[in-house]
Parts: C-alpha cells; structure tokens; sequence
C-alpha cells in the first residue's frame, strides 16, 4: 500500500491496517489517533510530530523509526520493535510497554508518566530527562542506559502476571 492510499482510507473512517507495510515512508504530523497498526511494518519510518495516541501498535516493527515530538499516550505497544528508535520529547503517558524492546532507543526527555514498562528491553537506551513519575516497572533491563536527570519517583511494580515463557523477542541484525 502506498502512503497516498493509507491517508486517503485513514481520512475516510478507515481504522484496521494490521499488518500494513509502511518501510522508510514519511507520515510526518500525521493525526493517526486510534489507528490499528498490529503487525505493521514501520520501521524506518518518520512519524515525527504525528499523533498516535490510543494507537494499537502491538507486535509492530518500529526499529530506527523517528518518532520525535510524537504523542502516543494510552497506545498499545506490548510486544513492539522500538531498536534504536528515536522517542526525544515523545508522550507516552499511560502507554502500555509490556514486552517491548527498545535497545539503544532514545527517549531523552520522554513523558513515560504512568506507563508500563513490565518486561522491557532497555539496555543502552538514552532516557536522559524522561519523566517516569509513576510508572510500572518489572524485569526490566537497564543495562548501560543512560539515566542522567530522569525522574523515577514513585516507579511501581508490575502485577504478579508473568510472561508465559517462550513468548516472542525481536532480534536485532544491524548495529545500534
């Protein structure tokens, strides 16, 4: 599907576009709130200042994606692909992160206020600044992340539910 056709059936009411392969495409300020994004490929795409909040973005491929500027509060990104994607001054308030991985992303001065980061893949993040004021935390790795003026008052444990083992883990092949 081209980026002409996925305005043009977004615009018209349009919300399911599991699946949808939308590689290296520019959706730059694109207002995409509630879309249904499951499964899509997007990675190296640019979505800065794009609005996706309550998007449904699980099991996406967002690697080195530039989301900067970009709202996705109270968006499902459980199980996600966010290697080396750039996040600076993104909102992910209320986001849920369960799962996701996002080795050497940067989410410096990112709004991860009550989001939900059981089980995340943070190792070499840059999450300078971020504001994780009440966020949900568990077996999360942050391995060599960077951490420097971040807030993370009040960090609360995830609930007792555990991945089931041999859930899904992206693999990154390139060099972040």
């Amino acid at each position: 599907m081209d980026v002409q056709q996925f305005l043009h059936e977004y615009n018209r009411g349009d919300r399911n576009f599991s699946g949808v392969r939308l590689h290296r495409v520019d959706l730059r300020g694109a207002n995409l709130s509630g879309i249904d994004l499951r499964g899509a490929d997007l990675s190296q795409i640019a979505l800065d200042g794009a609005d996706l909040s309550r998007a449904n973005l699980e099991r996406a491929n967002l690697s080195d994606a530039d989301l900067t500027g970009t709202d996705l509060s109270g968006a499902n990104l459980q199980h996600t692909n966010l290697i080396g994607a750039d996040l600076r001054r993104s909102s992910l308030v209320g986001a849920d992160l369960s799962q996701a991985d996002l080795r050497s992303a940067n989410l410096e001065q990112a709004d991860l206020r009550g989001a939900i980061l059981c089980d995340v893949g943070l190792s070499g993040a840059n999450l300078t600044n971020a504001n994780l004021v009440s966020a949900w935390v568990e077996n999360t790795s942050l391995e060599e992340a960077e951490l420097g003026g971040a807030n993370l008052n009040l960090l609360r444990r995830c609930a007792l539910n555990t991945p089931s083992a041999g859930e899904s883990r992206w693999i990154s092949w390139g060099i972040h």
